[in-house]
């Protein structure tokens, strides 16, 4: 017969199994958000406004002003698949069962072991969640991020054909880094190895660029 007490081991065995493994994976490297599987990882209002649309162009301030706006009004709902998610939930049934039993072992009423599983339940949720967000953000501090570039002036690395036919390579300082990125060019003539340029597009993460009026080839 299923009886609450089994329902409390079992939220307790499987979500603390699941979360074992979850954190195994992660210390062998394995365990990004991918592979937890997060409902809310892309739905932060943080990371919908910092980033506005596929294509970012010098001249797209009026589709900046439109998604910042878009953002705003969907934060209630992006900050609450944000918190809710595969990992999130897997903490929640764990310590729900976990609280559960605990209240239960003290001889509590039904009553009693549902609030103080539930309440469990959701502390776990909400600190699995700061956690992931804290050590999310600690590892962007280090991480360059390629919107950061636009406007930002470099040198052609590997030819940029022109009129976007192929993509090649430009170096440029970015956050104190020479780091490289794919980038493509729409004027008609190509760019040589050593041609000062600047970026004046972003599309994925390829960079659109210009040639400087004062180019070395």
């Amino acid at each position: 017969m299923f009886t609450l007490t089994t329902l409390f081991l079992l939220c307790a065995v499987v979500g603390g199994t699941v979360l074992i493994c979850q954190f195994v994976l992660t210390l062998v490297g394995l365990g990004g958000d991918h592979v937890g599987m997060d409902v809310g990882h892309d739905f932060s209002a943080h990371d919908f406004h910092g980033d506005v649309g596929h294509d970012i162009h010098a001249g797209g301030a009026h589709g900046a002003e439109s998604s910042g706006h878009d953002a705003a009004g969907h934060h209630g709902s992006s900050w609450l698949f944000a918190v809710i998610s595969f990992r999130t939930l897997v903490a929640a049934a764990t310590f729900f069962g976990l609280g559960g039993l605990a209240a239960k072992s003290a001889g509590q009423e039904i009553g009693v072991q549902l609030l103080l599983g539930a309440v469990a339940g959701v502390a776990a949720m909400y600190g699995v969640h700061w956690m992931v967000r804290t050590m999310g953000s600690l590892g962007e501090d280090g991480t360059v991020r390629v919107k950061h570039a636009l406007g930002m002036e470099g040198t052609v690395y590997i030819p940029i054909p022109a009129a976007k036919a192929q993509a090649g390579k430009i170096q440029l300082k970015l956050q104190n880094r020479l780091v490289e990125y794919e980038a493509v060019t729409s004027g008609p003539q190509k760019l040589a190895t050593g041609t000062k340029v600047r970026v004046v597009g972003i599309t994925g993460g390829t960079l659109e660029v210009e040639p400087l009026t004062t180019s070395a080839v």
